[in-house]
């Protein structure tokens, strides 16, 4: 039998979290699940997470804080990280690559579903 893969969903926006953690259940995945990247980052520290779904803007540490103080750790800095956010601004995508992460997801553009196939996709799942 093979070993779950673990995600950690990282979303201020409580419905959606939830929508999130439900399906990834379904799918068969353990969930994790932090309502800031404050929490997301002890998380991601105690849980060892395959996979980290990150949105950029929330209260106490934003997205971005949250991976460049994942970065400095040594394990954490290897797990891949995909933003699902609601801005699709230059500036923001610039930003985002520039912390080495090449998944930017804007929410009103993804399904619940093909934001756990791009998940699936991503882990070669």
């Amino acid at each position: 039998m093979t070993e779950k893969k673990k995600v950690l969903i990282v979303e201020d926006e409580a419905p959606l979290r939830m929508a999130l953690v439900d399906k990834f259940n379904l799918e068969g995945f353990d969930v994790l699940e932090a309502p800031n990247g404050r929490i997301g980052l002890q998380q991601a520290l105690r849980g060892r997470p395959d996979i980290i779904l990150l949105d950029l803007n929330m209260p106490d540490m934003d997205g971005l804080t949250m991976v460049e103080e994942l970065q400095k750790l040594e394990g954490a800095e290897k797990t891949p990280l995909m933003v699902l956010t609601n801005s699709s601004a230059t500036d923001t995508i610039v930003d985002v690559m520039s912390h080495g992460i090449t998944d930017h997801l804007v929410k009103s553009d993804w399904s619940i579903n093909d934001i756990v196939k791009k998940v699936k996709d991503k882990l070669k799942i």
